[in-house]
């Protein structure tokens, strides 16, 4: 039996990985000026433990905005799911539905887009 090094191994599962559609679900958030620097951590806070509870996300990223411009949001997430139904399994999920009921009273403005990575 012939056994491949840790390397060749990795390289394989992202080729494996690169090969399935994935679905990329993107959230923004602009707060209203008087949301509390408190509120704002929390709420980032509260995103970022999401994954630690719902299954089937392969990738997620959340953070605040460095550039400030004009058109900026303030937060944004970025996450990556197998397909529609772990999105959907996440968007229904009771820990995910709490932390969107904080954003959209925190938020003046939350805008999303999800797309297959095909």
């Amino acid at each position: 039996m012939e056994f491949i090094g840790f390397v060749e191994l990795k390289h394989l599962l992202y080729k494996l990985y690169e090969l399935k559609i994935m679905l990329t679900h993107i959230v923004c958030w602009k707060y209203k000026p008087e949301t509390s620097e408190a509120a704002r951590a929390e709420h980032i806070k509260k995103l970022r433990a999401l994954p630690n509870v719902i299954p089937n996300i392969l990738s997620f990223a959340v953070g605040r905005d460095i550039l400030q411009l004009d058109r900026s949001f303030d937060t944004g997430l970025v996450a990556v799911y197998p397909d529609r139904a772990a999105l959907d399994f996440y968007t229904a999920h009771p820990d995910h539905q709490e932390v969107a009921a904080l954003g959209k009273l925190i938020a003046e403005r939350v805008v999303s887009v999800d797309f297959l990575n095909d």
